[in-house]
């Protein structure tokens, strides 16, 4: 590829001849990207519909009943037979999803008490709710991968700068930084989750910002080790000589190599932090109730033994994403290993 150095030419080959690790990130990058559409594969809304010879985009846009000749200044459910006379009436007509349910939609016309097993309209059941199983799946999936995305991020920002500080200047930084890292480290971040969220009602963002305070652990001394081998190399040192600021030396000549170790890491932070989403939504301490979670799912299974399909539908979900994250993450491992 243009504009890659030789060496990343050959890291990008060895990557692509671990056929396993290509595949799985072009699989995963697909389930990914088909969870950010997930309002156009599941949603109880029509995509696109027409009234009078007007087009209308309910799932984007929100509309009123008056819009469409009714009586009442709400929002109206489209799946309603009263709302579906009023658009017929109008000689309009509605486009759904495949799957004409959101994450919070309850099915109110099942012939069996809920939770209800996999059918036509329910392809994977519905839950003790009569909220469809797959559109949870969808929506509990997207959160996940974004909560660990942007947690991984974090804590490579937070990690690499730690631990390049403290390999980069060592003595008393590196000591000083070393027992504030095992004191902070020592610290028990499930307990203190729990604890917490008897003071304040866990959200998104709330458990993001307390995970991204002990995620950035893990790469400190990845990072710390690789800057204690290269600040004692010649062309360190000779970069040094030369007037190179600290900042340039540890940007421009330590950096990239450092860097080797931590891309390879950051799929196993990846599966960390979606493991610890779902079993916090698990024991009720993780997303808002109510919200489409992994976790929560698995609790359903666990509370309807009688519903495997829950169980299975959510075990089978999250075994995929974890096992296409470690394929990836082992791919990379072995195209940067320098010993390759």
């Amino acid at each position: 590829m243009p504009g890659l150095s030789p060496l990343a030419r050959r890291r990008l080959e060895r990557f692509r001849a671990n056929r396993r690790g290509w595949w799985s990130l072009w699989l995963f990058c697909a389930l990914f990207a088909l969870t950010l559409g997930g309002e156009l594969i599941a949603n109880d809304k029509p995509l696109v519909m027409s009234y009078q010879g007007e087009l209308y985009f309910p799932a984007f846009k929100r509309y009123t009943e008056q819009d469409f000749g009714g009586e009442l200044p709400f929002q109206p459910d489209y799946r309603c037979e009263y709302v579906q006379n009023l658009i017929a009436g109008g000689q309009g007509w509605m486009l759904f999803a495949p799957i004409p349910f959101s994450a919070d939609t309850p099915n109110y016309e099942l012939s069996v008490p809920a939770p209800s097993p996999p059918s036509s309209v329910n392809w994977m059941g519905t839950d003790d709710q009569a909220r469809d199983v797959l559109a949870r799946v969808i929506f509990g999936a997207r959160v996940s991968i974004l909560f660990a995305l942007i947690l991984t991020a974090i804590s490579a920002l937070i990690g690499i700068a730690a631990g390049a500080l403290q390999g980069y200047y060592g003595g008393w930084v590196d000591l000083i930084g070393q027992r504030l890292l095992e004191v902070w480290s020592g610290l028990p971040v499930l307990y203190l989750l729990i604890i917490l969220s008897g003071f304040v009602e866990p959200d998104f963002w709330w458990l993001l910002g307390i995970m991204a305070l002990f995620s950035w652990l893990t790469l400190v001394d990845v990072v710390r080790a690789e800057f204690l081998r290269g600040r004692n190399l010649e062309y360190v040192k000779a970069a040094r000589a030369l007037g190179l600021s600290d900042r340039t030396v540890i940007v421009r000549h330590i950096l990239p190599n450092a860097m080797t170790a931590t891309l390879s890491y950051l799929p196993f932070i990846l599966t960390g932090a979606i493991s610890t989403l779902t079993a916090l939504d698990f024991l009720g301490f993780g997303m808002p109730a109510g919200s489409a979670s992994l976790g929560e799912l698995i609790a359903q299974g666990k509370q309807n033994l009688q519903a495997p399909w829950l169980g299975l539908t959510a075990f089978f979900a999250l075994a995929l994403i974890l096992t296409l994250l470690v394929f990836i993450g082992e791919a990379l491992r072995d195209a940067f290993d320098p010993r390759s």
